[in-house]
């Protein structure tokens, strides 16, 4: 199955109404370049500013997530950007002549039938994901919201709700992959309770509000004197409660509706990171400040992921080549073969694998009683991983072998000691000419770099006997 990076065919427009700015607005999705992500674009403003979907450019989280970027300002835009994930688009520019993208229903669905609309292609680029290893959490004390990530092979997200109200109770909804977002969680809308209703109508925080577009749950009494405030917010006639306790004039789509739109909201504030997942979130009573906390997080992991280039390799699958094959490619022999399998290998990169054990003839001499894999050895197995990738590309290897032309930038970052398992990655600074290879090398144990170096060799073919 193909992992390249998607974008939309071709732009389409929604229009409608600000949640809390009240304002008429145009929303115009387009297509973008491969390692755009999404950007909005305030064309109400001189310049065109733009203002990356970044975590790290988050605000405020009261009643939705705001971005900011040099004075200049998104609301809710996590709506908007769910949609583009669960339609698996990589890369979209999002203009807008507001603020805040249009609330429509209070949903994802409209969004995301105009991206069905305007139609998705896949783009060269690979995709790059954030793969989770390890348990990773946030929990706000003051609220009782947690949010987790487990290891997981896809993006899958649980979210559980408690408000303390007997109106909603205890609701659960669960994602178990992006394929399900249309249909089981995009048209769940927004909610309020009417005590968070009524206070955001007396501070004026919610100008474009209309009945259709929140679930309001009625959990105080509707006195004569709310029910004239919500009269003249939605420019309605009557309001009144519905026997399963939310304001008449909108039907629920689904009984776990509040919990639906909460996962929804939990991946569109997750699209803030930047970058896709692996792994299972499971939030308990999550909102936007706790959701982007923990993006937040997460943003700073794939920043460190990124910066020590670790290769997302799974160690123990099935070889390109075992040391058999290595053997078939490489003219060196034990003890100076120096790795044990090929993990990956393509026209640009190899990786490669060596497990460190006390049995290699070099700890006998080299610190016998701390013992230490000596850094020339890595440059070496480096080197040697190095010539997978040059010698798999000729059809007669066995005829063939690379030598050192040039070492540079070496770095020794951390001790090699038995038990250690070392990956190799070495990827072409510059294409193949003239028998000449110039490489660069990342050894790591682990999440850590171990050793690094720039590596120019020569393949020549061997004297005949």
């Amino acid at each position: 199955m193909s992992d390249k990076q998607k974008t939309l065919k071709e732009e389409v427009s929604l229009c409608g109404i600000g949640l809390h700015t009240g304002h008429e607005v145009t929303l115009t999705i387009k297509p973008a370049k491969e390692n755009t992500g999404f950007v909005f674009v305030r064309t109400d403003l001189e310049g065109t500013p733009h203002v990356e979907a970044d975590v790290n450019y988050v605000t405020t989280t009261e009643r939705g997530t705001t971005l900011e970027k040099l004075g200049v300002k998104i609301h809710t835009c996590e709506h908007v950007l769910a949609a583009l994930v669960g339609c698996d688009v990589d890369n979209a520019i999002l203009e807008l002549n507001s603020a805040e993208p249009p609330i429509m229903d209070g949903s994802s669905i409209f969004f995301v039938e105009a991206i069905e609309k305007a139609g998705i292609v896949e783009q060269n680029a690979n995709r790059e994901y954030l793969v989770i290893r390890e348990v990773l959490n946030y929990v706000e004390p003051s609220t009782g919201s947690e949010i987790t990530i487990i290891p997981s092979d896809t993006y899958e997200v649980t979210t559980m709700v408690d408000f303390g109200t007997k109106v909603l109770g205890t609701q659960n909804a669960t994602m178990k992959d992006i394929s399900e977002f249309k249909e089981e969680i995009s048209s769940a809308r927004t909610f309020s309770f009417l005590h968070e209703l009524e206070m955001l109508l007396d501070a004026g925080l919610i100008k474009g509000g209309d009945i259709s577009n929140a679930i309001v749950y009625v959990d105080k009494e509707l006195t004569p004197e709310t029910a004239e405030k919500l009269k003249k917010a939605f420019n309605k006639e009557e309001v009144s409660i519905r026997p399963n306790g939310i304001l008449d004039n909108l039907n629920l789509n689904y009984p776990n509706e509040a919990a639906r739109h909460k996962l929804l909201d939990v991946i569109g504030d997750l699209a803030l990171v930047g970058v896709k997942l692996k792994g299972k979130v499971i939030a308990n009573k999550p909102g936007h400040f706790v959701n982007t906390q923990f993006a937040k997080k997460l943003n700073r992991q794939w920043k460190l992921q990124k910066k020590k280039n670790v290769p997302d390799i799974d160690i123990h699958k099935e070889p390109v080549f075992d040391i058999n094959g290595i053997m078939r490619l490489m003219p060196h022999r034990p003890p100076f073969l120096l790795i044990d399998k090929v993990l990956e290998l393509s026209d640009s990169h190899v990786v490669g694998l060596k497990n460190v054990t006390m049995n290699e003839p070099f700890f006998v001499g080299h610190f016998p009683k701390e013992p230490v894999m000596p850094g020339v050895l890595q440059v070496e197995a480096l080197a040697q991983t190095g010539g997978i990738l040059v010698l798999a590309s000729v059809p007669d290897p066995e005829n063939y072998s690379t030598y050192f032309i040039k070492i540079d930038k070496v770095k020794f970052k951390k001790k090699v000691v038995p038990g250690d398992t070392m990956v190799f990655k070495i990827e072409l600074i510059t294409p193949i000419r003239r028998g000449i290879v110039h490489m660069q090398g990342f050894g790591y144990v682990g999440d850590s770099v171990v050793v690094e170096a720039e590596l120019m060799a020569q393949v020549a073919k061997n004297n005949p006997d």
